[in-house]
C-alpha cells in the first residue's frame, strides 16, 4: 500500500481547520444573544403573557396586564409576514395592579373574553367582555369591565381556567398571596353574566401563588391542579386532586424535596412519560419526572434532579419546555430577575439550556432587561423553530418576542 502524499496530509490539514473554524463560528453563533422585538412598549410594567386565537385566524395572539399602568390589553398577531412590528392592540379594561390576564370563553358565545387577577390595594378578579362586533378580524373597543364579587377580598395572583364540575361551562381556579391567602375555583353559574351567581369554593391555604396548571397528573384520566407555592408556611410543589371520597374534596399530594421558593412551572408528556419543571429563587431548575405508566401514583415514584441556573443567576422566575435548536430533544428556557443582586446585572436575564447537556447554556436576551416573567414557546414567525415570547418590567422592555436564530 503506498504511502500517503504531502499533498493529502496538505488538505486534511485544511480540512481540519476548516471544520475547527466552523465548530468556533457555530460557537459564536451559539453564544450571540437573539433578535428582540417588540409587540408594546407604550405602558409601564408588563407582568405576563397568555395566548389566545381571539379573531380566528390560526395565529396565536397574546394578552397581557401592565401592572403599573393599569391596563390589560390584547395584541392581534398580524401573521408572519409583520411578526417583527409592533401588533394591533386594544385596551379591554383599566384596573389597577393587574397581575395576571388569561383568554378565556367565559358565555360560551364563541368570542374570548379576558378574566385579570388584581393584588396590592385592589384585590379583585375582573371579567372584561368581549362585545360582538362584524369588524372581521379587527377588536371592537366597546369592552365591558366586571368585578366578581365574591372574591373581592384577597390579592389574587393567577387564574386557571378548566371545566371543574362539567356543568354550566368554564370555571376558574384562582390562587392569591400575602395574610389569609388561598386557593379556590369560581364556579359558573347557568347564565355566566349574572356575575353574582358566581360561587367560591375554597380549596387549601396558601402562601404566595405563582403558578396553577390543571392537567392530569397521576394518570387516572381527570385533571389535578399543579401549583407552585413560594411562600409561608404551606409552600412547595404540589397537586391537588378530586378525591372520591365526599367528606374529602380535594386532596394535597405534595411532591419530595428540600423548601424552595417555587417559581413558574412548565410540564409536558411524552408517551407515557411525565415531566415537570420548575423554576426558583434558589439558583436551581428542579425537573421531576416519570417514566413508567401509573395507575394510582403518588408523588414519591416521581425522580427528581436538580440543574444550576445559567450564568449562576440565582433568583430564577420561570422555565419552559421546547426543542431549541431542532436536534430532537427537549430543552429548557429559563428566565430570571437579575436586578436583585448587583453582580447579576448586565448577564442575560433569559437563556436556554441544552437538553442532552443542561451544563451546556446560551444567552436569549443579552444584556436587555432584568425583571422578566413566564414565557411561551412558539413559532410566530413560521420558520419552524420556537421563539420566545415573554415580557419584562423593570427596563420596562414590555411584551416582547426573541427570534429563535436556529432557522
Amino acid at each position: 500500500m503506498p504511502p500517503f502524499s504531502p499533498s493529502f496530509f496538505r488538505v486534511l490539514g485544511f480540512c481540519l481547520v476548516l471544520i475547527a473554524w466552523q465548530r468556533l463560528s457555530t460557537a459564536r453563533q451559539d453564544h450571540t444573544p437573539w433578535e428582540m422585538h417588540t409587540i408594546d412598549q407604550t405602558s409601564q410594567g408588563a407582568d405576563g403573557v397568555r395566548l389566545g386565537d381571539v379573531n380566528h385566524d390560526g395565529f396565536p395572539d397574546v394578552v397581557s396586564g401592565w401592572e403599573e399602568g393599569g391596563l390589560v390589553r390584547i395584541y392581534l398577531n398580524p401573521g408572519p409576514l409583520a411578526v417583527k412590528k409592533a401588533w394591533r392592540q386594544t385596551t379591554v379594561g383599566k384596573v389597577k395592579s393587574p397581575e395576571d390576564a388569561v383568554l378565556v370563553d367565559l358565555d360560551r358565545d364563541g368570542r374570548l373574553d379576558v378574566v385579570s387577577c388584581c393584588e396590592g390595594k385592589n384585590r379583585a378578579v375582573y371579567f372584561h367582555w368581549s362585545p360582538p362586533t362584524n369588524q372581521g378580524d379587527s377588536i371592537s373597543p366597546k369592552w365591558q369591565t366586571q368585578a366578581v364579587p365574591a372574591v373581592a377580598t384577597k390579592q389574587w395572583m393567577f387564574a386557571e381556567p378548566a371545566n371543574i364540575d362539567h356543568q354550566h361551562g368554564i370555571d376558574l381556579f384562582i390562587g392569591s398571596k400575602g395574610p389569609n391567602a388561598e386557593i379556590g375555583w369560581l364556579q359558573s353559574p347557568a347564565n355566566p353574566r349574572q356575575l353574582d351567581q358566581w360561587k367560591y369554593h375554597k380549596l387549601v391555604d396558601a402562601g404566595w401563588i405563582m403558578s396553577l396548571r390543571s392537567v392530569d397528573v397521576d394518570g387516572d384520566r381527570m385533571e389535578d391542579l399543579l401549583v407552585t407555592d413560594r411562600k409561608g408556611k404551606s409552600r412547595g410543589i404540589f397537586y391537588l386532586k378530586k378525591s372520591v371520597k365526599p367528606e374529602i374534596a380535594w386532596r394535597k399530594v405534595s411532591f419530595p424535596g428540600p423548601s424552595m421558593e417555587w417559581m413558574f412551572l412548565d410540564w409536558r408528556t411524552t408517551g407515557d412519560s411525565k415531566f415537570l419543571a420548575a423554576a426558583t429563587r434558589d439558583g436551581v431548575i428542579v425537573e421531576f419526572s416519570l417514566t413508567v405508566p401509573a395507575k394510582t401514583n403518588l408523588a414519591g415514584n416521581w425522580s427528581r434532579r436538580q440543574i444550576k441556573n445559567p450564568f449562576e443567576i440565582r433568583h430564577g422566575k420561570a422555565v419552559s419546555f421546547g426543542d431549541i435548536d431542532l436536534d430532537g430533544t427537549v430543552d429548557w428556557v429559563h428566565s430570571t430577575n437579575t436586578g436583585v443582586d448587583k453582580k447579576n446585572h448586565g448577564l442575560p436575564a433569559v437563556s436556554w439550556l441544552d437538553g442532552k447537556n443542561p451544563k451546556l447554556f446560551y444567552p436569549i436576551s443579552g444584556s436587555r432587561g432584568k425583571k422578566f416573567d413566564r414565557m411561551e414557546l412558539v413559532d410566530l414567525d413560521l420558520d419552524g423553530d420556537l421563539d420566545v415570547l415573554t415580557c419584562e418590567e423593570r427596563d420596562n422592555l414590555g411584551v416582547i418576542w426573541f427570534e429563535n436564530p436556529t432557522r
